[in-house]
């Protein structure tokens, strides 16, 4: 060993010297998990090799390009293998937590499979005091991939959190798969140093007026895989170590408290203890859900709301006082808020925590309807919780059942590892479901419902229970359980009391609010009401589960790791991955606007572990077209196993266009790589349905034929037309004043919904909107059958689809300018093209004659102004929402001619 340590560099011989132990984080060279399973592999087949022979050490780190490793072979020790263990991990991280006077140390810390990292701040100073390695290369993290819009906030380094605050919430892009428009409130902070020097300021009093009582931030380390440098013999080591997971791990029970409260847009006036500290034994973990938190317009179109921190307070306050609790995240999407607490002792524990939000209101992604949801690690258990609003009425069961489908399909939560596919709500071993889910009682006399429930004949009324009806027909949460229902019907009631509702809807009694599970290892021990809190129109409802979670011992994870990687040294480097695949060439056959449509795939793999990746072809961006994705686009393969590949084609409103116009075409190859492998071509071919939906005002204006009766040549040469065309003498034939695919939509909704409820604010059905689609770009207009609410939507749909907006790019910024002045704003729309000129006036009249019956369909001139000014007016520089102060604007310049009518008839265009 004296050779060894006189090889040491400077900082590990001065920790030697000092009679310490050497650390392993101290040098750069061995903190890759490939390198510690490297060196044990020598230590225990004999140290350090004899001069003039490569040992598995050397060759591991020449292939892994690591330079310096000749620099600090101090490792080989007799303490290393010890050094192993998960304990000494997280002391070694641990350290971290002691730099913040907030944050109270916990004796032990989390941990990831296979192995820690240090959080990126200590890594950094400990290499570079070392100067082993480049500080840069290890210590930087591979970032997460950018989203289709917008990037999610990420914890700072992927290191140690900082301390969960209550304000400042970060806004999504709307994406094109329509998720939500969500509103986070993030646990983890933007690492910069200002944020940092606000939070150290903040006295310990201040921080507990926000979370009671607790001093302590949840620990979530960086992963080793995250690394992408050795991420393919680490994704092995995972791999292994999550089949042989009951060789290392035992079950133990924790307690969780599952809440959700629809709030009816009230602030807190009453305790909540009743509801949230009604059990004897503090709960280790809270899970709290609200829908409802705000019903105001600024919360629905501007996402920002005060009752936020009103209801966050109200809910810390409220925790079971016998124990201390850490915040670990919050997460909102207008009125859905999540909350996730934890007990002190328990937060070191805490990992991989991921939020994220779907909306399923009007167009498919508004925030008045949908879901939120908080994904973590708990030891070594997968959780997830969702906090769901859906589509009301009794009626609207239907609509309910596609809610519940389309938060699970566009859930999707981002891995520590960029290179794994995301998770969704189902890949967790247990899953917790609650909220407003607003299944009905069926029965039609309300007397009779309430006679049942004064009776207390719970198991009579159940039997009329939609939920329980779609549950039994499999249409929704299969696999899913719910407890026995022992208390009355949580809605409606009458505000600040418990009488039934005396409204002049007078709303028949219904289980809304409901709390169901799915999992191994689960113990419902109450599911309750609590009748004590008058606040809103419904009850609060409570489950308290014993979950059985997996935890760690650490002596036999040790021996398991040491199994794996002793396997693992066997296999040579050299070995080349190779799969097969099912299918290669892919049909797409009458594709069509909005309409999703999925081929799959299997790899194969031999007995190489490999790992695969749709690649980019050059000069390309992406791997695929805008219309084309795989999924998952990456992963692992263990020997002898397979993947199955979805690819989804779905046209929306970025590509419609191109493919009308024949710029573009359902073609595409795809090159699918294995690292260290050969790569693989799949062909996808198609045919494309020409729609009305993305298609230019002035070319539907051209149309008078349905656009699937024209020759593709004719539909080619009219959207390709510029739109000053029709003003400038063309030979063209006279075109119609407005689209006549616009006229049939406003012209049935002016038939048959001029007094309908919620009008634009309700979404309609999928399947109906293909109908609509259908109707117009064939002619069939005499079949069209719809709700009013699907024929809106559709009308919103076609508005967003059109490529230039019907205010013209060119007059965006002059509307703006001129929201405040209607004079002004006259005059900017005399200068449209005449074509979207006329469709403005239209709409303009449409809109006038559903506010005067207002009455009866309950719109007003600021809800229609905000729907469609951010349609109406669109960013030139292809945002996909406006900035806040635009988005208002929008709104008024929409709104003065709402409140100034023109003495316009409706029915001055016609088809």
């Amino acid at each position: 060993m004296g050779t060894i340590a006189g090889r040491r560099c400077k900082v590990c011989c001065a920790r030697a010297t000092a009679g310490r132990a050497a650390s392993w984080d101290s040098c750069a060279a061995v903190r890759s998990e490939v390198a510690r399973n490297t060196l044990s592999s020598c230590i225990r087949t004999g140290g350090w090799p004899l001069p003039g022979t490569m040992s598995p050490w050397t060759r591991s780190c020449q292939s892994l390009g690591i330079s310096h490793w000749k620099k600090c072979p101090r490792m080989v020790s007799s303490t290393f293998l010890a050094q192993m263990s998960p304990s000494s991990w997280t002391q070694q991280s641990s350290a971290s937590f002691s730099s913040s006077p907030l944050v109270h140390t916990p004796e032990r810390s989390s941990r990831k499979l296979p192995g820690p990292v240090q959080a990126s701040s200590q890594r950094s100073q400990i290499l570079s005091s070392c100067g082993c390695l480049d500080t840069g290369a290890l210590s930087r993290s591979p970032s997460r991939p950018r989203r289709e819009a917008g990037i999610r906030p990420q914890a700072p380094g992927r290191g140690v959190p900082e301390l969960a605050e209550a304000g400042g919430s970060s806004s999504d892009e709307l994406r094109p798969n329509g998720k939500g428009l969500p509103v986070d409130q993030s646990s983890w902070g933007q690492n910069k140093p200002e944020n940092s020097l606000s939070r150290q300021n903040k006295s310990k009093s201040e921080i507990s007026n926000m979370v009671r009582s607790s001093t302590i931030t949840v620990s979530d380390k960086a992963h080793i895989l995250s690394m992408q440098k050795f991420g393919l013999r680490d994704t092995i080591v995972k791999s292994h170590l999550i089949q042989k997971e009951e060789d290392y791990t035992y079950i133990q029970n924790f307690r969780f408290f599952v809440g959700t409260y629809n709030v009816n847009g009230q602030s807190p006036k009453e305790c909540l203890r009743p509801w949230l500290s009604h059990d004897t034994q503090a709960p280790d973990v809270y899970c709290v859900g609200f829908q409802e938190l705000d019903l105001s317009k600024e919360a629905f179109f501007f996402h920002d709301t005060p009752k936020e921190e009103e209801w966050f307070k109200a809910v810390s306050e409220g925790l079971h006082p016998d124990a201390k609790y850490a915040k670990v995240k919050l997460i909102r999407l207008v009125g859905i808020m999540l909350l996730l607490y934890v007990k002190q002792e328990h937060a070191a524990y805490i990992s991989e925590v991921e939020a994220e939000t779907v909306g399923t209101g009007i167009m498919g992604r508004m925030g008045n309807k949908g879901g939120v949801a908080i994904r973590f690690r708990f030891h070594n258990t997968s959780i997830c919780v969702v906090n769901s609003h859906l589509a009301a009425h009794t009626e609207e069961y239907e609509r309910r059942n596609q809610d519940y489908k389309d938060i699970c399909s566009r859930m999707q939560f981002c891995q520590v590892d960029p290179s794994l596919p995301p998770l969704t709500i189902s890949k967790h071993d247990v899953i917790l479901w609650l909220g407003d889910l607003n299944y009905r009682i069926e029965d039609p006399d309300v007397e009779k419902v309430k006679k049942l429930i004064e009776e207390k004949a719970f198991q009579t009324l159940y039997a009329y229970d939609q939920l329980r009806a779609q549950v039994a027909a499999k249409a929704v949460f299969e696999g899913f359980s719910e407890g026995e229902l022992t208390f009355q019907p949580t809605y409606k009631y009458d505000t600040g009391s418990d009488d039934w509702d005396t409204s002049e809807k007078c709303r028949a009694p219904a289980w809304c609010d409901r709390v169901l599970w799915k999992g191994k290892n689960i113990t419902q021990l109450s599911y309750q009401s609590h009748m004590a809190l008058k606040t809103s129109d419904h009850k609060p409802v409570s489950s308290v589960f014993d979950i059985g979670v997996r935890v760690i011992n650490e002596e036999l994870y040790r021996k398991t790791l040491e199994e794996i990687v002793r396997s693992l040294d066997k296999m040579e480097n050299a070995n080349i991955p190779s799969v097969s695949l099912s299918k290669r060439e892919f049909c797409f056959q009458n594709v069509k606007y909005m309409h999703l449509q999925v081929e799959s795939f299997t790899i194969r793999n031999g007995q190489v572990p490999c790992q695969f990746e749709f690649i980019s072809k050059p000069n390309e961006e992406s791997y695929c077209k805008q219309w084309l994705r795989a999924s998952p686009s990456r992963g692992f393969l263990l020997p002898d196993s397979s993947v199955e590949i979805e690819l989804e084609l779905f046209v929306n409103k970025t590509t419609a266009t191109k493919l009308n116009s024949g710029e573009d075409k359902i073609e595409d190859i795809l090159v699918l790589h294995l690292d260290r492998g050969k790569d693989y071509f799949l062909s996808v071919s198609g045919n494309y349905m020409p729609s009305c939906f993305g298609s230019p005002i002035h070319t539907l204006c051209y149309m008078k034929e349905p656009i699937l009766d024209l020759p593709l040549e004719t539909i080619r040469e009219l959207t390709l037309m510029r739109l000053q065309t029709e003003d400038n003498g063309s030979q063209l034939e006279k075109p119609m004043d407005i689209p006549k695919e616009l006229w049939i939509l406003v012209d049935y909704l002016y038939r048959n919904a001029i007094q309908q409820e919620d009008l634009f604010q309700q979404p309609g059905l999928r399947s109906e909107f293909d109908h609509i689609r259908d109707c117009l770009d064939t002619g069939t207009i005499d079949n069209l059958s719809a709700s009013n609410h699907s024929v809106a939507e559709a009308l919103l749909l076609f508005l967003e689809s059109l490529p230039e907006p019907v205010i013209c790019f060119s007059a965006y910024r002059n509307c703006l300018e001129c929201s405040g002045n209607l004079t002004a704003s006259k005059q900017v729309i005399t200068t449209l093209p005449a074509c979207h000129r006329n469709v403005f006036t239209y709409l303009m009249a449409f809109l006038q004659e559903l506010l005067k019956n207002s009455a009866k369909n309950h719109l007003d001139d600021n809800i229609l102004a905000s729907i469609f000014g951010s349609l109406l007016l669109r960013n030139p520089a292809g945002h996909q929402k406006l900035e806040m102060a635009e988005k208002k604007k929008a709104q008024e310049f929409v709104h003065q001619f709402l409140t100034h009518p023109e003495p316009l008839s409706l029915l001055s265009y016609s088809a």
